[in-house]
């Protein structure tokens, strides 16, 4: 498994950024502020997901590669 691609990276950062914008919502009893961490956290799951995969695929087909080449 390799390195993690920028998207994923950003996907992490979301997340964490969603955490921290819910908790503080969660401590202020704002709604809408936890709502939007919520909201942000899932979007960051979505994103770093969507390029794991793309990450997986293109090893997929690097390996792939250096099959056919042997």
């Amino acid at each position: 498994m390799g390195l993690p691609n920028k998207g994923e990276v950003k996907g992490k950062v979301e997340q964490a950024v969603g955490r921290v914008k819910e908790t503080v919502g969660v401590a202020t009893d704002n709604e809408r502020l936890e709502s939007e961490g919520q909201a942000e956290q899932v979007k960051g799951n979505v994103r770093e997901g969507v390029n794991n995969v793309k990450r997986n695929i293109g090893e997929a087909i690097e390996d792939i590669g250096e099959d056919v080449s042997r």
